[in-house]
């Protein structure tokens, strides 16, 4: 009778362990100050939604302050324990919005994250916006999130939002939305690897239990 780990069980440990990290690095990978605006396209107004993780395990997030290219009208959804302001330029035009927590509200907690919606238009003529961002921490800490070019080869990366109406592939930016897109199925993926993993990981571990304690009877 042997005490030691079987060949099924170990491969079963394997397997758990190897989705662990394929989740965790598809975490990582979507833990970032984000925008969607599924519906802009140039000349028009719609909603843009921030997505703000906190990714401290220490601190919360207090503040959230977001550049945007000169638009001419902004509405802020309102959100309970929040203040919004609306920065504008000489000419009236929207330069920036900011959400900051009120007082004794604790902000976006470790492992949390807020929406923020604003209505933005008209969207300028262009194949995508960039909205770099400023996430402020509880303990003074300011994360920018204004870098560009493809995700995965940078540390923050800048919120891109792609405009409809514009061809496939069209300048820089095409390129940009291509690899922003190649990216989306990458994540996407990653989960459905990291899913497996862990279903066949658990199956395993459950054989080889099983088969210990019948070698052992």
């Amino acid at each position: 009778m042997s005490h030691g780990i079987s060949p099924v069980l170990r491969r079963g440990l394997t397997a758990t362990f190897a989705a662990g990290f394929v989740l965790a690095g598809a975490g990582t990978a979507a833990a970032h100050v984000s925008v969607s605006a599924p519906d802009a396209e140039p000349g028009h107004g719609t909603v843009a939604t921030f997505t703000v993780p906190t990714e401290s395990d220490t601190a919360a997030t207090t503040s959230v302050r977001v550049t945007v290219p000169e638009f001419s009208t902004a509405r802020t959804e309102p959100v309970p324990g929040w203040t919004a302001k609306i920065d504008r330029n000489a000419k009236d035009q929207i330069t920036a919005v900011t959400w900051t927590a009120n007082p004794g509200n604790p902000g976006i907690r470790p492992g949390e994250f807020q929406r923020f919606a604003v209505s933005l238009g008209p969207f300028p003529e262009a194949d995508s916006v960039t909205f770099p961002a400023e996430q402020t921490y509880s303990d003074g800490t300011v994360v920018r999130w204004n870098e560009t070019g493809d995700h995965d080869s940078v540390e923050h990366p800048a919120p891109v939002v792609t405009l409809n109406g514009v061809e496939a592939g069209h300048g820089a930016h095409g390129d940009e939305a291509a690899a922003a897109s190649s990216d989306s199925g990458g994540d996407t993926t990653a989960r459905w690897l990291g899913g497996i993993g862990l279903a066949l990981g658990a199956v395993a571990l459950g054989a080889g239990i099983g088969a210990v304690i019948r070698s052992r009877r």
